[in-house]
């Protein structure tokens, strides 16, 4: 029997579905030849192919579900993507850069997919980076379906994240840290490493000493699985398997799957620089298309004129997406602002009263967090050492709550579920905080100290801060990273007593709030946790217990809208701009001015540096007509050069001075307390540059 519709099955799997895969990835790779004629032709910009994948990805997609599970994919999964139900067209429109790219609108380069219809989360560029967040994701799955009443949030008992990378990425530290806590905590993620042997140019045996599947056996709870990824047959029921599994409830699984490339890395590489010709036969003769192909024909599923006719019918559907693709309009670039950040709208700002208990600075943080965690189930706090202690001992020890005690009680009282400590890894900190905030939580990462944020960067720039904008406002990733910060500790030294706010001035999407005062820390807490895009809440240590920043706790739904600065002093012969711990060193500066010399300065605590408060620092200036900016990060680069730079350009008719700054040297905090005081900027250095520009 040689027709196909004799047949009922292939290997035990239902011919019809085998077709239809066999044409999804032929549809896959004319997708990919289509996309290379377009880049020569300047059509396409970018090209990266998916091809030597299809087996892989049309086997696996069989076994999932777009829209109940979520996806974390990468560049190469297009079969997967087609699979899950994305359409050629919309592929299409992205290689092209149309408005209409349902992905991205243009933004994105092609195979950077995303779907929210089908839970497929923008996808960045940074190899393995979406590993944290995907861990993140399953990690909210199980917290919300215990919760199924959480505004903006919808899980499933037996949901599963998919997440995918390539062997190289795998040398990435943060994939690491995704497995061990996957691991750890028995999270239903399904991690794919698509083996084809290659990270560009650089072979595997000069990546790892072993394979993956061998490299991670030492994680318990990680169920490891192999599959040759050029059979689809193999593909198929290995896929069953592993997904299985996963959805049961077991634990994570990783599928390490061999598979071919058979094109090079992208458009921009030539892979026959680095591979011999004999290499580059073995890899066609892998080709997972053609081994589908001849098996089907071999067992008398299909003929060759069969196979020919769907060939032509995937040229077809390819010819016809990519003209509809091309036809589609360009993006207007009146519209590259838009979704870079969507402020939240809290009214204004109002009045705090003055009937509220009177607290210090971090006394008020730690209520603000109790008070918010109360009102809204989404809220989790997690970081090193912010949880009490383990639930075993907790009824009879104090609590940790974090190294400041800012989230003392948190987890006595609202449980491990919600206050919780995780391993000491920054980015994995911020990148499982993504996942959760992508999910519709409102996650409350605690970075231990700034100096040790950098390993976060990755997390914090390239994934959370980048969402909204890369994927055209279809996805947001709310987050509160609230981060001590800051010297004048005396023995912080180098890695406990550093400002750099500037740096994640510099990053958009990315809110920072840098509040001087309780009220302020409370009014800004609040609005923070309204926002749909990651805060960055800096904390100084040294304002923590200082009675000068004690306030009355400010009134129920008294909130201060981001990009809102205060006037701390009035005055009309100087304006100084500040904020953190330096807006109390000029103030006391401001009133020895005044006492000594009759000189009135305005003080303005801007409260936020990104956005920062424009119009009231151009609407002192116009009357001061001096500006002296004060800052505790270095001079150099500091912020203080983009509020100078900015007023010099705005305000230059309103300047009677040249614009001064003072901030810390340019150099590390030192350990010994005469050094440090040497570095950081003190209330003497504020005065002399004060009086020397007011008398200008």
């Amino acid at each position: 029997m040689t027709s196909e519709d004799s047949r009922p099955n292939f290997h035990g799997l239902d011919v019809d579905e085998v077709i239809d895969d066999l044409r999804l990835m032929l549809i896959s790779r004319a997708i990919d030849d289509r996309e290379i004629a377009l880049q020569k032709q300047s059509r396409v910009f970018f090209q990266i192919a998916g091809a030597g994948h299809e087996a892989l990805g049309v086997g696996l997609a069989r076994h999932l579900r777009a829209g109940y599970d979520w996806f974390f994919p990468y560049y190469r999964d297009l079969a997967l993507v087609l699979g899950l139900g994305v359409t050629p067209l919309a592929v299409l429109q992205q290689a092209v850069g149309c408005a209409d790219d349902p992905s991205s609108g243009g933004r994105q380069m092609p195979s950077h997919w995303g779907d929210k219809a089908r839970n497929i989360v923008t996808q960045s560029s940074p190899t393995g980076s979406q590993c944290l967040p995907a861990v993140g994701c399953a990690e909210a799955g199980r917290y919300i379906v215990r919760r199924p009443n959480l505004p903006g949030c919808t899980a499933y008992g037996d949901e599963l994240t998919y997440v995918s990378l390539g062997e190289g990425a795998c040398s990435e530290g943060e994939v690491w840290e995704s497995f061990n806590t996957a691991a750890t905590l028995h999270l239903p993620v399904l991690f794919c490493v698509a083996d084809n042997g290659f990270a560009i140019s650089v072979p595997s045996s000069d990546q790892a000493p072993a394979p993956i599947s061998e490299l991670v056996r030492g994680f318990r709870g990680l169920h490891i699985f192999k599959v040759d990824g050029t059979d689809y047959v193999a593909v198929r029921r290995k896929a069953k398997t592993v997904v299985d599994y996963v959805r049961a409830g077991t634990g994570p699984a990783l599928l390490h799957a061999i598979v071919t490339r058979p094109y090079s890395h992208s458009a921009a590489d030539t892979q026959a620089k680095y591979r011999s010709a004999d290499e580059l036969a073995s890899e066609s003769a892998r080709d997972p298309i053609a081994r589908l192909s001849a098996a089907l024909i071999a067992a008398g599923v299909l003929t060759d004129e069969r196979l020919d006719a769907l060939r032509a019918e995937a040229r077809q559907v390819v010819a016809d997406a990519t003209a509809a693709a091309i036809a589609g309009p360009r993006p207007d670039p009146k519209t590259v602002l838009d979704h870079v950040v969507a402020l939240p709208d809290v009214g204004d700002e109002g009045d705090p009263g003055e009937t509220g208990e009177p607290v210090a600075f971090g006394e008020a943080i730690k209520r603000a967090l109790h008070e918010q965690m109360a009102l809204d189930q989404r809220i989790r706090v997690f970081g090193e050492d912010v949880a009490d202690a383990r639930d075993a001992v907790l009824a009879n020890v104090e609590g940790k709550g974090g190294v400041f005690g800012t989230t003392h009680g948190l987890q006595r009282e609202f449980g491990q579920e919600r206050c919780y400590n995780t391993p000491l890894a920054e980015a994995n900190i911020i990148g499982r905080a993504v996942g959760q905030g992508v999910r519709g939580l409102r996650p409350a990462p605690e970075i231990q100290f700034f100096d040790y944020i950098w390993p976060a960067m990755q997390q914090l720039r390239s994934e959370a801060a980048t969402t909204r904008w890369r994927s055209n406002g279809a996805f947001s990733c709310p987050m509160v990273v609230r981060v001590p910060i800051g010297g004048y500790l005396t023995g912080g030294s180098i890695w406990h007593s550093q400002c750099g706010e500037s740096i994640f001035g510099h990053i958009p999407g990315l809110i920072v709030a840098f509040p001087s005062r309780a009220a302020d820390a409370v009014g800004l807490l609040r609005t923070a946790f309204a926002a749909n895009d990651p805060v960055l809440f800096c904390e100084h240590k040294h304002l923590l217990r200082q009675p000068y920043t004690v306030d009355p706790f400010p009134a129920e739904g008294y909130r201060i809208p981001f990009g809102r600065g205060a006037i701390r002093r009035a005055g009309d012969d100087l304006t100084i701009v500040s904020w953190g711990a330096t807006v109390e060193k000029s103030l006391q500066a401001a009133s020895r001015l005044a006492e000594l010399d009759g000189i009135e300065i305005e003080v303005i605590d801007l409260r936020t540096i990104s956005p920062w408060d424009h119009e009231l620092v151009a609407r002192s200036v116009a009357s001061t007509h001096r500006l002296l900016v004060v800052h505790e990060d270095m001079i150099t680069a500091g912020f203080g050069g983009e509020v100078a730079a900015w007023v010099g350009e705005h305000c230059f008719t309103d300047l009677d001075a040249p614009v001064r700054r003072v901030g810390a040297l340019d150099t590390f905090v030192a350990y010994e307390p005469t050094l440090e005081q040497a570095i950081l900027p003190q209330v003497d250095d504020i005065a002399t540059a004060a009086l020397d520009l007011a008398t200008f």
